[in-house]
C-alpha cells in the first residue's frame, strides 16, 4: 500500500475521532517541519512543509491544506488532500477565510501537558495564532487537541498493523542470526556491532538512537538503563540481556531477549536464573491476560507489580508497557503506575488496535539480568502477541 493510502486511512480515523469527541475542527500548524515538526504531521499530511502552513481537518470529512506556493505541488502529490490552497505573502488571510467558511464551534490545537506526541504546536505558532485570531470569534473556541492526536496516533490502521508486524518479523530474523553467532568472550560492543551490520544489510535503521540500540547488558557488572555498549565481555555462567528494535517502512519494533551462556558441565540454566524467568515471564503473561479494551493503563501495570510484590522481588522503576508505532515510544495510554512523571496517561483507557510493549526485568545476583519485552496488539476480546513470547532462557553452549 502506498503512503497516500496510509494517510487517507489516518484522515478517515481523524474524522471519526472528531465525531466521537464532538469537536468540529482539528487544526495543525507547521513550518520548517523537517527541522521541528508536529508528530501528527507524518500521519495525516504525509510530507514536510517549509513555510508556515495550516491543515484543517473537519468532522464532516472535508479537509483543507493551506501552504506556501512552493509546497503546493508537494501536498497535491500526496493524493490525500482534496483542497490545497497556496499563498505568497502570508498564511493569515487564507486561514481566516477557511475558518469563516467552516465556522467551527470548537478548534482543537495540539498542545498537551503530559503527552509529548500530542504536544506538537510550538509556543511561537501558538502565539502567532493567538494574535491572528484575537479579533475574531475563533480564539475563544480553541481547545486542546491532545485527545484527537492521541486517538489518531494510537489506533493503528490496517496498513500500520501490517508494517508493525513486518518490523517484528524482521527483528526475529536478526535475533536468530545473533543466536547462531554468539559465543563466550564477545564484548558488548562486538555484539552491538554485529546487530548494526544486520540492520544495515537489510537497508533499515534501528528503532531508536543507535548509540544504545541495541542496549546490551552482559553479566552482573554491566550498567543497566539507556546506555551504550561497553567493553565488558560475556562469560560462561552469565546472562546476556538485549533491548533492540528496527525501523522498517517508518514503523518500529521493540523487543528484549535474554540469553544464558552455559558454564562448563551445565546442560541447563541454574535454578536462580530459572526462577527469575518464571517470575518475569509469568508477570508478563498475567498482564497480557488483563490487557483488553476499557481497562485503564495503571490497572494492567498493577497486575504485574502485585506478582512481584508477592514474590518479594524489587519492582521495576518504569512503566510496564508503552505504545509502539512510528515512534518506539508512541505516546497515548501508558501501562504504567500513577506517578507524577506520567501525568494522566496511566488513567487513559486501552482501545482496540493499539500496540503495546510488555517489559520488565529482574537482577539475578552473580549472573546478570533477566529482561524480557514483548509486543502485543489489542483486539476486542484481549490481546495477541506479535512474536512468540520468551518463556525460558535462550541457551548458548
Amino acid at each position: 500500500m502506498s503512503a497516500t493510502n496510509l494517510v487517507r486511512e489516518k484522515l478517515v480515523q481523524a474524522t471519526q475521532v472528531l465525531q466521537e469527541l464532538d469537536l468540529d475542527l482539528w487544526l495543525l500548524m507547521a513550518r520548517e517541519s523537517d527541522v521541528i515538526g508536529d508528530p501528527s504531521l507524518p500521519l495525516v499530511v504525509g510530507t514536510s512543509v517549509t513555510w508556515e502552513s495550516a491543515f484543517l481537518i473537519t468532522r464532516t470529512g472535508e479537509h483543507t491544506a493551506i501552504v506556501g506556493t512552493g509546497d503546493v505541488e508537494n501536498i497535491r502529490q500526496t493524493g490525500a488532500w482534496e483542497h490545497v490552497v497556496g499563498y505568497v505573502e502570508g498564511v493569515s488571510r487564507p486561514l481566516l477565510q477557511a475558518l469563516e467558511r467552516y465556522d467551527p464551534r470548537t478548534i482543537a490545537l495540539n498542545y498537551s501537558r503530559d503527552d509529548v506526541l500530542a504536544d506538537g504546536l510550538t509556543h511561537g505558532l501558538y502565539l502567532l495564532l493567538q494574535d491572528l485570531l484575537a479579533s475574531t470569534p475563533y480564539w475563544s473556541r480553541v481547545v486542546s487537541g491532545e485527545d484527537v492526536a492521541r486517538r489518531v496516533r494510537s489506533r493503528k490502521s490496517p496498513e500500520e498493523q501490517r508494517r508493525l508486524r513486518q518490523a517484528v518479523a524482521t527483528t526475529l530474523e536478526i535475533w536468530d542470526a545473533l543466536r547462531a553467532w554468539l559465543r563466550p568472550g564477545l564484548t558488548e560492543r562486538e555484539i552491538a556491532a554485529f546487530m548494526h551490520r544486520q540492520v544495515r544489510e537489510r537497508g533499515l535503521e534501528t528503532a531508536w538512537d543507535p548509540h544504545y540500540c541495541p542496549t546490551v547488558t552482559a553479566g552482573p557488572d554491566s550498567p543497566v538503563g539507556h546506555v551504550g555498549p561497553t567493553d565488558i565481555a560475556i562469560q560462561r555462567g552469565q546472562l546476556l540481556a538485549i533491548d533492540f528494535g528496527v525501523r522498517q517502512e517508518d514503523y518500529c519494533s521493540d523487543l528484549q531477549r535474554t540469553f544464558y551462556f552455559l558454564a562448563e558441565g551445565e546442560t541447563a540454566a541454574p535454578e536462580p536464573v530459572l526462577r527469575a524467568f518464571d517470575l518475569v515471564s509469568g508477570a508478563i503473561q498475567a498482564a497480557a491476560e488483563a490487557l483488553r479494551p476499557g481497562v485503564m493503563g495503571w490497572e494492567v501495570d498493577q497486575v504485574a507489580r502485585e506478582i512481584f510484590a508477592r514474590a518479594g522481588a524489587e519492582e521495576w522503576k518504569f512503566g510496564l508497557g508503552h505504545q509502539v508505532g512510528r515512534a518506539v515510544h508512541d505516546g497515548g495510554c501508558l501501562l504504567g503506575p500513577r506517578w507524577e512523571r506520567y501525568g494522566r496517561r496511566p488513567y487513559d483507557r486501552v482501545e482496540p488496535d493499539q500496540v503495546y510493549t510488555l517489559e520488565l526485568g529482574v537482577s539475578v545476583p552473580g549472573y546478570g539480568r533477566v529482561s524480557l519485552e514483548e509486543e502485543v496488539i489489542v483486539h476486542a476480546s484481549g490481546c495477541e502477541f506479535l512474536a512468540p513470547p520468551q518463556r525460558e532462557p535462550i541457551l548458548i553452549g
